[in-house]
C-alpha cells in the first residue's frame, strides 16, 4: 500500500504532497488537471517506470530534474530521482541507492486505462504486452529472461542490416535466440493454461450470461520443441529476413487467441462483449498476481468508469473492494456510488 507521495518537478506538479487511504482513492478534476500525471507517478514509484510515455517526459518540461518520494505500508521510504540531460534514473529504498528497480522490489500493480479496450482488435503486441507484464510480476526471473531475449533479437536484427553478412556468425546468434525463445514460450504457455481455467468464469460474472470464453496461445511454430522449430525456420528464412531487415519468427511475433461462443473475438466480438472480455482479463490478472505472489496488487484505473456501463461498473467495484485502488474521473459521484466503503477524495 502506498501511504504518501510527494512530487517535485513531475509533469504538471512543480510540487505536491498527497496522502492516500488503504481502500478506494478517487482522483477527481477536470480534463488536463493532472489526474493521469498523478496516476503515472504512482505507477513509477511502484513499478519503476511510466506507462504512457518515455520516463524522461515525467520531468516537468521547464525543469532539469524531477523527484518522487513515497512511503509504503511497511514503513519503507521510496525515492525516484530523474535527471534530464543526459537522462538518468535512480532509485532509493530506505536510503540505499539502486540503478534499477528490479522485480523483487517492485509493488505489484494492475493498470486499466481506456487504450486497453483496444486490446482485442489491435495489433498482437498489445496482447503480448498484457501477458508479459503479468508474467513479469508473477514469475521470478521472467523479466530478466524477456530482456535477454529482446537484446539477442535486437543483435540479430542489427546483423541482418549490416553490410558485411557472416552466416556462420549469424548461426551462433540463432542458437542463442532459439534457446531463449523456447524458455519464454514455455512460461507463456503455462500461464495461458492457468488463465484459461478461470477466465470464462470471470467473463460470465462480468457479462451476466453463460457464454464460454476461451484463451489460447497462437504461434506460427509448433510449441512443442519450440527451440528446434524456431532454429530451423531462422535458417530457412535467412534470406527473407536479410531482405526485410528483421526477424520474422519467434515469440515477438506470437499472439493470444480469445474465442467467444466458438468465434475469434478479435473479429466477432461486439462493443459490449469486448468491454466484458477486457474487464474479465483485468480481473483475472488481479487474481493471478495475488494467488501467485501472495501480495495484493495496487489497482490503477485511469478514466475507466466513463468507458463502462452501470452493470460493468458494479462488477468491477465489487471485485476491488478489498484492494488499494486509485481511480481518476471528472465526476467523483459516478465512482463513489459504486463503493460501499468510505472513499478518499483527492480533488485536483
Amino acid at each position: 500500500m502506498i501511504q504518501t507521495l510527494e512530487l517535485t518537478n513531475i509533469r504538471s506538479y512543480k510540487s505536491g504532497l498527497f496522502e492516500f487511504g488503504e481502500g478506494v482513492n478517487i482522483i477527481v478534476g477536470p480534463n488536463a488537471s493532472g489526474k493521469t500525471n498523478l496516476l503515472e507517478s504512482i505507477h513509477m514509484v511502484a513499478r519503476g517506470h511510466a506507462f504512457k510515455s518515455d520516463d524522461v517526459n515525467m520531468i516537468s518540461f521547464d525543469a532539469d530534474w524531477g523527484r518522487l518520494e513515497s512511503m509504503v505500508s511497511d514503513d519503507q521510504k521510496r525515492v525516484v530521482k530523474l535527471v534530464r540531460e543526459p537522462f538518468k534514473k535512480r532509485f532509493e529504498i530506505d536510503g540505499v541507492e539502486k540503478m534499477k528497480l528490479l522485480e523483487p522490489k517492485q509493488l505489484p500493480t494492475v493498470l486499466f486505462e481506456p487504450t486497453h479496450l483496444l486490446m482485442l482488435g489491435g495489433e498482437p503486441d498489445r496482447r503480448r504486452s498484457y501477458l508479459d507484464d503479468l508474467l513479469t510480476q508473477t514469475v521470478v526471473g521472467y523479466g530478466a529472461l524477456l530482456r535477454d531475449y529482446k537484446r539477442t533479437l535486437a543483435q540479430r536484427n542489427r546483423l541482418l542490416k549490416a553490410d558485411e553478412f557472416d552466416r556462420d556468425h549469424m548461426f551462433v546468434w540463432d542458437i542463442r535466440l532459439s534457446d531463449l525463445a523456447s524458455k519464454v514460450v514455455e512460461v507463456r504457455l503455462r500461464y495461458i493454461q492457468y488463465l484459461a481455467e478461470r477466465l470464462s468464469n470471470d467473463y460470465q460474472s462480468v457479462s451476466g450470461n453463460n457464454e464460454i470464453l476461451t484463451i489460447s496461445y497462437e504461434s506460427k511454430l509448433q510449441t512443442d520443441h519450440y527451440a528446434e522449430h524456431l532454429l530451423q525456420q531462422l535458417k530457412n528464412h535467412i534470406d527473407i529476413d536479410k531482405a526485410r531487415g528483421y526477424t520474422g519468427y519467434g515469440p515477438h511475433r506470437d499472439d493470444i487467441r480469445i474465442t467467444l461462443k466458438g468465434q475469434d473475438a478479435r473479429n466477432s466480438a461486439s462493443r459490449g462483449e469486448t468491454r466484458s472480455i477486457v474487464l474479465a482479463l483485468k480481473i483475472a490478472e488481479l487474481h493471478v498476481i495475488e494467488n501467485k505472489t501472495g501480495r495484493k496488487p495496487i489497482l490503477l484505473l485511469d478514466d475507466v468508469f466513463s468507458e463502462l456501463d452501470g452493470k460493468r461498473r458494479r462488477t468491477l467495484a465489487q471485485t476491488l473492494q478489498d484492494y488499494q485502488v486509485f481511480i481518476t474521473t471528472t465526476d467523483a459521484d459516478v465512482a463513489i456510488e459504486h463503493f460501499s466503503k468510505l472513499s478518499n477524495i483527492i480533488p485536483l
